[in-house]
């Protein structure tokens, strides 16, 4: 029997759309039932909750910026798209350092009235978080540890008496095994054309040692200039000064020679992939280098506004509950405050300290390499 084709079709509706029967249903807290707690505790909980749902996008953009640059060959059209998607990472990190100014609203005695019923649960055991963290770039090795205990292992622990514990567990171990946007990144900056020359051609290596030798003696002679400056002011000792310069530039020519790199081959890489940032951030002007920029720009806004987050969470909960153990035993905002430290592109960031003004950069060679071809 043929479906009647006179028989009008169902059309959506706002609320099935956006599913807020169950959505609106998800507030109950320990007691399943909303209509238990007070206001504070479900600010409490919605705030949180909004922040779980932002960072589940903020994990749907950063894959899709990973897979667009995780390609051999990455098409120079995909760039202002991954821009794009990073550009909406920074304004959703943005609102979620905003839901703190939420949070604060939430007076000390209030919160205490419903904190204790809470332990041990823990912001820390926001395994989108984590996830976040871990598919950016941050390894697990340089995390801040959640007192001596290792996360993953405090999350495994914690899987074993909770049905979302076994959903955490297997989003962390899965994320693991993943590309890392930063991992992505490197491998794309690595493949920059320096003076034309890409990584695959005959005599690569020795023109990125050209440039990486013109840029060290660029740096050098900025910095004596620069010294000069001070001294001839008399700003400062002449002695001292030295001893700043001649260690700022010692610094700065073994980040651009990777020498912090042991392995030989590692250094190799290291070496190209760092003069690949300071290259595309020197000419950023050539038509060819504007887009990746913009996109090692987007990057370090992201990483800018990770740090700004949780800067916003370690001060809200500072004017919360001052400091105070955590919930979960840690330290409490001594450990937040040590999270701010993090840093997940730090060659884009150390790049910034060794950029030289457009006059000092090094000639530039093969200029129509990086002109947009006439059509």
């Amino acid at each position: 029997m043929s479906e009647d084709s006179s028989k009008p079709k169902s059309t959506p509706n706002y609320w099935d759309y956006l599913e807020l029967k169950p959505l609106l249903g998800l507030q109950g807290g320990l007691e399943k039932d909303e209509t238990q707690l007070h206001t504070d505790e479900l600010h409490f909980i919605v705030t949180h909750q909004a922040l779980e749902l932002w960072f589940k996008l903020i994990l749907a953009e950063i894959r899709d910026a990973r897979d667009s640059l995780s390609s051999p060959k990455v098409p120079e059209e995909s760039i202002p798209h991954v821009v794009h998607h990073l550009g909406r990472v920074n304004e959703i990190l943005k609102l979620a350092g905003d839901t703190f100014s939420v949070m604060e609203t939430l007076t000390p005695q209030d919160f205490m009235s419903f904190r204790d019923k809470l332990t041990p649960a823990s912001g820390f055991q926001s395994f989108q978080m984590r996830e976040m963290e871990l598919l950016m770039g941050v390894h697990w090795e340089s995390r801040v540890k959640y007192g001596n205990v290792d996360p993953l292992d405090h999350i495994r622990k914690l899987a074993k008496d909770s049905p979302a514990g076994g959903l955490a567990l297997s989003r962390l171990e899965h994320v693991l095994q993943e590309t890392s946007l930063k991992d992505a990144m490197r491998s794309w900056v690595y493949r920059t054309p320096i003076f034309g020359s890409q990584p695959h051609q005959e005599g690569d290596a020795a023109v990125v040692d050209h440039f990486v030798q013109a840029y060290g003696e660029s740096v050098r002679a900025h910095h004596n200039s620069q010294y000069d400056r001070l001294v001839a002011t008399s700003v400062g000792r002449a002695e001292e000064l030295r001893t700043r310069y001649d260690k700022t530039t010692a610094t700065a020519l073994s980040y651009i020679n990777a020498e912090d790199i042991e392995d030989t081959k590692e250094r190799a890489y290291v070496k190209r992939y760092r003069a690949g940032i300071i290259f595309i951030e020197s000419y950023r002007e050539l038509p060819l280098l504007a887009w990746p920029r913009l996109l090692i720009d987007a990057l370090v806004s992201v990483d800018a506004q990770m740090v700004n987050f949780r800067h916003r969470h370690a001060r809200a909960v500072e004017k919360i509950i001052g400091r105070r153990v955590g919930t979960g035993g840690s330290s409490g905002v001594n450990y937040l405050d040590e999270t701010t430290k993090i840093r997940v592109f730090h060659d884009l960031w150390t790049a910034r300290t060794v950029l030289l003004p457009k006059e000092r950069r090094p000639t530039l060679e093969n200029a129509e390499f990086y002109q947009f071809e006439s059509l």
